[in-house]
């Protein structure tokens, strides 16, 4: 699929890698990004979109972090569709319970966020670009622990069709419109 394409409401999945309290502890960026991601839950949330949610090896790195455990805790209690799933690989795929939340969707597009983007991210998002998705990566909702390390990921991203966006790109692009009460939740959500 081309990586040309917009968020779509009624085909993505909110992919969510390991944002975890100890991984976010060496990243420079961890706020910033952490706030993006609850920003991007909140909109799935809104217009009903699944997420899945990643912890790498947490016996190591810790339960996810902060706001957006909460984030999470408060769309699941409100009725959102979310899977988690512990992992040991870095390309998501590899695990069996990730691929079956993602695949048994028959949802298409992927938007990916989380940490880090050089390991993580970029192998998971190579992979379900082969796999046919389309796939779209937030950079302001990822990061590394070097930044020269996410800015390069991202190159690499660009340059195997991935669609590199913004947070807020996307939850306009799963709105769609102005003038409706979802699109005055938005604005609440972008400007919380």
């Amino acid at each position: 699929m081309p990586a040309n394409t917009v968020a779509r409401r009624d085909d993505a999945i909110l992919v969510v890698v390991d944002e975890q309290e100890r991984l976010a502890s060496v990243m420079d960026r961890r706020e910033s990004v952490a706030t993006s991601t609850v920003k991007l839950v909140r909109a799935a949330q809104l217009v009903g979109l699944p997420i899945v949610v990643t912890r790498q090896y947490p016996k190591g790195l810790g339960d996810l972090y902060g706001a957006l455990a909460e984030a999470l805790t408060a769309a699941e209690a409100d009725g959102a569709d979310i899977s988690r799933v512990d992992k040991v690989a870095f390309d998501c795929f590899r695990e069996p319970q990730f691929a079956y939340a993602v695949t048994a969707s028959s949802r298409e597009q992927l938007v990916i966020v989380g940490m880090e983007t050089h390991i993580c991210i970029a192998q998971t998002a190579l992979s379900a670009a082969r796999a046919g998705f389309d796939v779209h990566v937030a950079a302001d909702a990822c990061c590394s622990r070097d930044d020269a390390h996410h800015v390069l990921a991202l190159e690499r991203l660009r340059a195997a069709g991935v669609a590199v966006t913004t947070c807020e790109s996307v939850m306009y692009e799963l709105v769609g419109e102005a003038g409706t009460e979802e699109f005055r939740a938005l604005l609440g959500i972008v400007k919380g």
